[in-house]
C-alpha cells in the first residue's frame, strides 16, 4: 500500500524510512502542507498523513473526490480537521498518540519558569541588570496545583508533581483510580477557587471552549498562574490579557494560542503578523509564550510517524485501529 505524507520535515525523514520498511508501506513525502492547489498529489492514494494544517470542508471534499479514504494526522489533537464534513462524506479520520513524557516534562519546566519569574530574570541579565527587585519567586511545595484533565499527559504531569511536595487537585469527567494516591479530585469550580497554579491538559471540544474566561478567572485566587500546554481554544485570550493587566493573574506560560494556524513551525521573523493578542501576551514580563513545541522530542517524533503509518495500515486491512476517530 501507499501513503502520501504532507508537511514532511527533515527531522521526520529517518523515521519515515524506518517505519515504512518495518510495515512494508510505500511512503511518498511532500514537504508542503495540503492545499486545494496540491491536493491532486493524493490521487491514487487511499491514505494521507498530515500534521496541523487546517483541513477545511472544501479540502475534505477535494480529497474525497480523488479517492482518499483515510486522513491520519500525526498529532493527538484533530480539531484542525472538519470532522463533520468528513463524516458526512465517509472519509475516515485518525490521530496518533506519542510519549506523554515530552509534554509532561515541558509542563513542569513551564510551571517552574513561571513561578520563578525566569523570563524577567533572563531578559534582565541580557542587559546586565542583575538586581533582585521584582523577581522574587515562589516555591512549589508551598503551592496547590490544579490539573485539568487526567488523561495520559495529565497523569504524567501529576506523577512528576508528586515529587515536589505540593498539594495537587484534579478535575476530569472520568476519574482515574491509580492517581488518587497523589491527587484529590474536585469540581471544576473548586479547582478554580483553590489552586495557586492551574495547568491544562484537556482536549479541544465544544464543551471545553473558553473554559478559562472572565467568569472562571473571577473565581480564582489573586495571583494565580495559568499554564496551557494543551489547546489554545481552552482560554479566552482577551479575558486572560485583561486579568494579567489588572493583576488578577500572577503569570502565565502557554505553548498554544487561539488561531495559531499558519503560525507555528514557520520562519516569520520578517513578516507582519496578524496576531495582536499574542504580541500583547509576549510583551508582559510575567508571560512566557512558546510556539507549540512541548511535544518536540526525538521519541515523540518517532511515535508520531510510526503511529500514523500503522494507523493507515490497520485501516486498509480492516483491523481494529486504536487511533481511528471516525
Amino acid at each position: 500500500m501507499k501513503v502520501l505524507a504532507y508537511s514532511h520535515r527533515q527531522d521526520e525523514t529517518e523515521y519515515f524510512k524506518k517505519f515504512s520498511k518495518k510495515y512494508d508501506v510505500e511512503v511518498v513525502l511532500c514537504d508542503d502542507p495540503p492545499t486545494m492547489e496540491n491536493a491532486d498529489l493524493a490521487k491514487g492514494f487511499d491514505c494521507i498523513s498530515i500534521i496541523t494544517t487546517k483541513i477545511s470542508d472544501k479540502l475534505v471534499e477535494k480529497f474525497h473526490e480523488i479517492g482518499v479514504k483515510f486522513i491520519s494526522t500525526r498529532t493527538i489533537g484533530y480539531d484542525h480537521i472538519d470532522i463533520k464534513k468528513a463524516k458526512e462524506l465517509g472519509v475516515h479520520i485518525g490521530n496518533v498518540n506519542y510519549s506523554p513524557n515530552s509534554v509532561a516534562d515541558y509542563t513542569i519546566m513551564m510551571i517552574l519558569m513561571a513561578i520563578r519569574k525566569t523570563k524577567a530574570i533572563i531578559e534582565r541579565s541580557n542587559v546586565q541588570d542583575y538586581s533582585l527587585k521584582g523577581v522574587q519567586g515562589k516555591e512549589l511545595h508551598n503551592l496547590t496545583v490544579g490539573v485539568i484533565g487526567t488523561g495520559r499527559i495529565g497523569r504524567a504531569v501529576i506523577s512528576r508533581l508528586s515529587g515536589f511536595g505540593c498539594k495537587i487537585l484534579a478535575y476530569d469527567l472520568y476519574e482515574n483510580e491509580e492517581i488518587k494516591k497523589y491527587v484529590t479530585y474536585v469540581t471544576l469550580e473548586d479547582l478554580f477557587k483553590n489552586s495557586d497554579i492551574i495547568t491544562m491538559h484537556a482536549p479541544a471540544t465544544d464543551d471545553n471552549y473558553h473554559m478559562i474566561n472572565k467568569d472562571s478567572i473571577a473565581l480564582m485566587k489573586d495571583g494565580t498562574f495559568i499554564i496551557n500546554i494543551a489547546r489554545g481554544s481552552l482560554i479566552n485570550t482577551e479575558d486572560l490579557i485583561d486579568a494579567i493587566e489588572n493583576k488578577k493573574i500572577g503569570g502565565a506560560a502557554i505553548d498554544v494560542i487561539e488561531n495559531e494556524f499558519g503560525l507555528c513551525y514557520n520562519d516569520l521573523k520578517c513578516e507582519i503578523l496578524d496576531k495582536r493578542e499574542m504580541a500583547i501576551l509576549k510583551s508582559f514580563p510575567n508571560v512566557i509564550v512558546t510556539p507549540h513545541t512541548a511535544f518536540y522530542t526525538d521519541q515523540a517524533v518517532s511515535d508520531m510517524v510510526e503511529h500514523s503509518i500503522l494507523s493507515c495500515v490497520l485501516f486498509m486491512e480492516g483491523k481494529e485501529n486504536p487511533w481511528q476517530i471516525e
